[in-house]
């Protein structure tokens, strides 16, 4: 694998901890701005929605601009956003923050799957972007506990200002390591937008919003569930992120592996399991050692879907993959956004802290049951695509007949 790919990682390590470092730290920022939990989990709504929507706007900003230069840019955009997060002095301020840290997210890590996917054999590809993706869920197992447990006991805004000083470390990797790389000639926004007619490409991004949906709905409130049901310290918080992260480097690895060789059976079991595992949450939630585990196994078949996912698009948009790619990025937090949301939705009416974990279950089967309707099309289209090359060689027999 080349080195440029440990630039892309560095990149994601930065982005991947203020993405969620946040989930171990809403009791925190709740408290000192004197909200509830559900409105401090807006921060995590609104991070999403930013990825959503600057997703396509930065991207197609991007067409214009060479890679190496577009995410380098994305990065300085990524320090402002969490520096202003890190001083600010109401909610309102924090969450303007998030949002602009956010609208970095989703183009660096669509730009960063293609310049990966493009730095490789193609028969490695899928690798390369689990590659990149190491960064973000290694932030999980590293980043993540040590922003959580410095938030806790230092403040929350020691931890923003630290995650800023991450970008900058990105910052300067991408600008060491990454290649020159020119912009792509006759890329035209209308060229990438075509990618959205193929029934294909929207199919998957569906199956991202909903199958990474279901990893939210419990993950995003997983300190006060933890805490308030399952009886633990809030310093343990950092040791369960730790074991959520471990699961995800795993699954993130396990999905790269095996997304070149068996794309399809390999959605079908991991969101299957994810949605099993997420409803056995709802039970294990109330005790400590199978709470830890179930945390593990979320993380691990979660983040076993995103490198089929991302390959998914990439190989369905493949004339115009960069838009595609990025928006897909989008679609991971636009289910994160839904999922907080829905979350916080059945937490304020009552259901307890456990009931998201329902709402995943329930996103996750969703995305199941969509992965099938995506393989009965692809079966439905090779069929007729055998029938027509059937049919030609038959037509020319006739026609040299009557000739």
């Amino acid at each position: 694998m080349p080195l440029a790919l440990l630039a892309l990682a560095i990149g994601a390590f930065g982005i991947g901890t203020t993405e969620f470092v946040i989930m171990g730290l809403l009791p925190e920022v709740a408290d000192d701005f004197g909200v509830s939990i559900p409105t401090a989990g807006f921060l995590v709504t609104g991070y999403a929605l930013g990825v959503m929507l600057g997703a396509p706007l930065m991207t197609a900003l991007g067409t214009k601009i060479p890679r190496k230069r577009m995410l380098m840019l994305l990065m300085g955009l990524f320090i402002v956003g969490n520096l202003l997060s890190a001083l600010a002095p109401t909610f309102s301020v924090m969450l303007i923050g998030r949002v602009v840290a956010s609208l970095a997210h989703g183009a660096f890590f669509g730009i960063g799957s293609v310049v990966a996917a493009d730095l490789v054999a193609p028969d490695k590809k899928a690798g390369a972007i689990a590659m990149m993706f190491t960064g973000l869920t290694v932030a999980n197992v590293v980043g993540v506990p040590l922003g959580t447990l410095i938030g806790q006991t230092a403040g929350w805004r020691l931890t923003f200002t630290i995650v800023a000083a991450l970008g900058v470390v990105g910052l300067v990797g991408i600008a060491r390591l990454v290649p020159e790389m020119p912009r792509a000639e006759g890329v035209r926004l209308r060229h990438e937008l075509a990618a959205f007619k193929n029934v294909q490409v929207l199919l998957a991004m569906a199956m991202t919003v909903l199958g990474f949906g279901g990893v939210f709905a419990a993950i995003t409130y997983i300190a006060p569930m933890m805490t308030h049901v399952t009886g633990f310290a809030d310093g343990s918080v950092t040791w369960l992120l730790v074991l959520f992260g471990l699961g995800m480097v795993g699954g993130n690895l396990i999905g790269g592996r095996y997304a070149d060789r068996a794309l399809m059976p390999l959605l079908f079991v991991s969101l299957g399991a994810l949605a099993v595992v997420l409803a056995l949450f709802t039970l294990t939630a109330h005790n400590k050692i199978l709470a830890g585990v179930t945390i593990l196994f979320i993380g691990a078949l979660g983040f076993a879907a995103v490198p089929p996912l991302q390959k998914r698009v990439l190989d369905q948009a493949h004339e115009a993959p960069t838009l595609a790619s990025a928006v897909n990025i989008g679609a991971f937090n636009l289910g994160n956004a839904l999922s907080a949301w829905l979350g916080g939705l059945v937490i304020s009416a009552g259901f307890g802290y456990t009931a998201p974990n329902w709402v995943g279950a329930a996103l996750a089967a969703a995305a199941l049951l969509l992965v099938f309707v995506s393989a009965a099309l692809e079966r439905r289209d090779g069929k007729a695509d055998s029938a027509v090359a059937g049919a030609a060689p038959a037509e020319q027999r006739t026609a040299a007949v009557h000739h």
